[in-house]
């Protein structure tokens, strides 16, 4: 299992309080669309990402992650970058 692999059960791991539609996670799977995510469950996630995995998510980074697979490259790339 890679580095990404791991993040990606991670995440999914964080979504699932919020998934409330039991929608299949994939790296395609949408924020916005599959999960019907409002902005305030946004924030509430991205704040629980934030805490996992000790790092800062950006309001442009937020603007420009639309599906599970985004999250997952930019969490890898912010956690690589502070090594």
């Amino acid at each position: 299992m890679t580095d990404r692999d791991q993040t990606f059960d991670k995440v999914a791991e964080l979504i699932a309080p919020f998934n409330k539609k039991n929608a299949a996670l994939t790296d395609t799977t949408t924020f916005a669309g599959d999960l019907e995510w409002d902005s305030l469950v946004v924030m509430d996630f991205v704040a629980s990402v934030e805490d996992e995995f000790d790092i800062l998510i950006t309001m442009n980074m937020q603007a420009e992650i639309e599906t599970v697979g985004q999250l997952v490259d930019a969490i890898e790339a912010l956690r690589n970058s502070e090594q």
